[in-house]
Parts: structure tokens; C-alpha cells; sequence
């Protein structure tokens, strides 16, 4: 089995905005995708993948340039030329995508190195394809490779364990503050990707709703959809500001949007319930004086700077650590498909031997007089055992682990020297 046939195609949160990513969004059936790709030519064996940050195929094909095209097409639903689509995917093939999909499981390309849920997403995505009946042999391996790569991470590195994000640090904060974020009400102002990357954390620490306030309407009903989340207008800011417990706000107004005069008369009303905001725009989105009203907590974006500073130096050297466990594991990952690839070869070696034998024996035995049955089975047993004996060195020779490139050129040789691929 070539490792070529093994592909990744998509998009994430790196290549392509969340405009171009929407477009890419699947929802309701899960298995309408896999009815779409069962019927691309080529497309042996698949997974389909679709979260907020990205949107991937894996699968394998014998037919790659096709096949690619093809997928390509579907993921954009012809909405843009093949063209165009080629400035927002990645295509990965071979060692590469072996080693994409370890990374994604292992939280390694995620928008916050570490997470959790990723695996989680991964794991779904797989569930769907074998009850689509899309995977294979070579899926079913690499996928199951791919989950035990990221339990290998978690326990034998401390990834998940330092804020290296200026959002994951804000929610941190919020944390110090509250003891713990169960059955609080979270609200983003904002719905760029620091909105995003709040919201994560967010539902990692287990809120209980997150409401999105954005200028644009439609881009805060996208964003709290994929977090099961309430969209709000921007011009509802003040009146959600009774409810909620902690606000973010990652805005891009020039201007300030809530001032200390806004929330003032709110905290009589919320009973002095503690009001956590976190203002990480640039420039600044909510008035410093807030900060002097009692039961406001307003953190700007250089007090988390301080936080981040400190754990990005402990999160880099787990990410080192992780990186070299993803490369490991990747390289035995090409071995065993290095393996699978001489398989078929040694297979035509016995066959052609044994076919030599069988035809020996019947040109010699009819000579050998009446034989006995036990006596021919011991000559059938003797020239078996003579052509095993022979044949174990090759085939040793042929199973040792090497790379890609030495397994390819012995599988040339010992072909040639077998002469498997001609009748002569």
C-alpha cells in the first residue's frame, strides 16, 4: 500500500476567513456529505470532518489529481472556480497527511493549541463514516493511530495545561474570580476570532450560555450557532449587561461602547452580583473609570499579556515535546504501510515457487513408480519445507523496516530478480 494514495484536503481557521469557512458549512443529516462523496470516482475510503475552524476530507484514492478535483468542488459546492478554491485549501498527501491528521487530533493545529474537544470532534467524525460504511483497511488504521497519538500527548506532555492565548487567558481570569464558570452567562462582543477563541474556552469550563453581540447581525447568529449560543444586536449590549457574568469584548470600534455611566444603574438592578469585563480590543472598547464602580472587575489587554508571557515559554517546550511524538509515531505509521506494501509481493513470490514446485513434482513423480500415498505426501511436505527454506531470506530481506524510498527500490530489485512482473 503506497502511503501516496493517503490524502487530506480542506480548509481551517489558518488558510481561510470565516466568511469563506461558512461556505463550507454542512449541517443536519451527517451522512448527506458521504452520500455526495461514496459517488466521486476514486474515492476509496473517506472521513468527513466539519467543525467551527475547519473542514477536511480524508481519504484514499488511487486516482489523485481526479479525485482531488472532484472533492475539491464538492467542499465549495461549485461557488467559487477551481481556481479561486486553491487560495483557501491545503492538500496534504502521503507522510504529510498522516502527520496533518496526528497534528489535528493531538490539538497541535487547532486555533488553541491543547484543547480538548477537537479529539472529541475527530472521534464523531469517524463514528459517522464507519456507519456510512466509507472506511476501509488503511482508514480504520490510521484513524484509530491518530486517536492513540493524542492520548499519548495528553498523558506524556503537559499541552493543555498553560494559557498561551490572550482569550484562553481571560477566561482563566474569569475562573480566579468566580472559583468556577458552571452556570454562568458569558457574553462576546464581537465575532472575529478572538470571539471565537473565547467562546471555546468558555464551553470547555462549562458556562451555561454564551450570548453573542455583534454590529453585523447575521456574523453573531453564525458564531452563536456553532457554540449552541444567543445571537444579540450590538444596540442590545446594555440590557443583556443585567443578566449576564462575564463580557468580552474584542470589537473593532475606534470608539469606546460601554462607559461607566451605562453600567452604573445596572449593578442596583443585578443586586451587586459581580460583573467580570474583559476588554482585549485595541483600541480599547470599554471605559477604564468601570473599574472604580464595586462589583466590576475590568481587565484590559496588558494585564493578560503578563499572564500569556509567562506560560508561552512552558506550553512552547510541551509543543516541542509533542511535535517529536507526532514524527515518531508518523514514521511507524509509514512502516506498517511500508509492510502492507510488500505484501503483495511476497505473496506473488510464493505463488510463483509453489507453481514451479507443483510443476516439477508432476513431471517427476509419474517416474518414481507406484508411490503410496504417505509417500508422496512426504515428498509434497519435503519440496514445501526446501522451497520455504529458500525463500525466507528474500522475504526476511523484504519485511525489514526501512523508509519509503528503500522499501520502493528493494521492491524493484526483488521483483526483477523473481521476474513477477513478465511471463519469461
Amino acid at each position: 500500500m503506497s502511503a501516496e494514495k493517503i490524502m487530506i484536503l480542506g480548509v481551517n481557521h489558518k488558510t481561510a476567513p470565516v466568511e469563506i469557512r461558512e461556505r463550507l458549512a454542512f449541517s443536519g443529516d451527517p451522512g448527506t456529505p458521504y452520500r455526495e462523496l461514496k459517488v466521486i470516482p476514486g474515492c476509496e475510503e473517506f472521513c468527513f470532518l466539519s467543525t467551527c475552524n475547519r473542514v477536511e476530507v480524508i481519504f484514499v484514492t488511487s486516482t489523485p489529481e481526479e479525485t482531488e478535483r472532484t472533492i475539491r468542488n464538492f467542499l465549495f459546492n461549485n461557488s467559487m472556480s477551481y481556481g479561486e478554491a486553491g487560495k483557501y485549501v491545503y492538500l496534504h498527501q502521503g507522510e504529510a497527511a498522516i502527520q496533518h491528521l496526528f497534528r489535528v487530533g493531538a490539538s497541535l493545529d487547532s486555533m488553541i493549541v491543547g484543547e480538548p474537544q477537537i479529539l472529541g470532534q475527530l472521534k464523531q467524525a469517524y463514528r459517522d463514516a464507519t456507519e456510512q460504511q466509507a472506511t476501509g483497511m488503511i482508514l480504520n488504521r490510521l484513524m484509530h493511530k491518530g486517536f492513540s497519538v493524542a492520548k499519548r500527548i495528553r498523558t506524556e506532555t503537559e499541552i493543555g495545561s498553560s494559557a498561551v492565548s490572550i482569550s484562553y487567558a481571560a477566561v482563566e481570569l474569569a475562573k480566579k474570580i468566580f472559583g468556577n464558570l458552571k452556570n454562568k452567562i458569558a457574553m462576546l462582543v464581537g465575532a472575529g476570532e478572538m470571539a471565537e477563541l473565547a467562546a471555546q474556552h468558555l464551553m470547555t469550563q462549562g458556562v451555561a450560555e454564551v450570548v453573542v453581540a455583534n454590529r453585523t447581525f447575521e456574523r453573531a447568529v453564525n458564531l452563536a450557532r456553532c457554540f449552541n449560543g444567543k445571537p444579540v444586536a450590538l444596540e442590545e449590549l446594555i440590557p443583556q449587561l443585567e443578566h449576564v457574568d462575564i463580557m468580552i469584548s474584542s470589537t473593532g470600534s475606534p470608539d469606546l461602547i460601554l462607559h461607566s455611566k451605562d453600567v452604573k444603574p445596572l449593578m442596583r438592578q443585578r443586586r451587586n452580583r459581580p460583573l467580570f469585563l474583559i476588554d482585549i480590543a485595541v483600541p480599547r472598547d470599554l471605559d477604564p473609570k468601570l473599574n472604580d464602580l464595586e462589583n466590576v472587575y475590568l481587565y484590559g489587554i496588558d494585564d493578560l499579556n503578563n499572564i500569556v508571557d509567562i506560560n508561552k515559554a512552558e506550553r512552547d517546550k510541551e509543543a516541542v515535546r509533542a511535535e517529536r511524538i507526532v514524527t515518531e509515531e508518523t514514521l511507524k505509521f509509514m512502516l506498517w504501510l511500508g509492510s502492507m506494501e510488500v505484501t503483495p509481493t511476497i505473496v506473488a513470490i510464493r505463488e510463483k515457487a509453489d507453481e514451479i514446485r507443483k510443476a516439477e513434482l508432476e513431471k517427476t513423480l509419474p517416474n518414481l513408480g507406484n508411490l503410496s500415498d504417505k509417500e508422496r505426501m512426504s515428498i509434497e511436505k519435503m519440496t514445501s519445507a526446501m522451497m520455504n527454506k529458500i525463500l525466507h531470506n528474500p522475504i526476511v530481506y523484504l519485511k525489514q523496516n526501512d523508509s519509503h524510498r528503500d522499501t520502493k527500490v528493494k521492491l524493484v530489485m526483488i521483483r526483477k530478480l523473481f521476474k513477477l512482473d513478465n511471463s519469461e
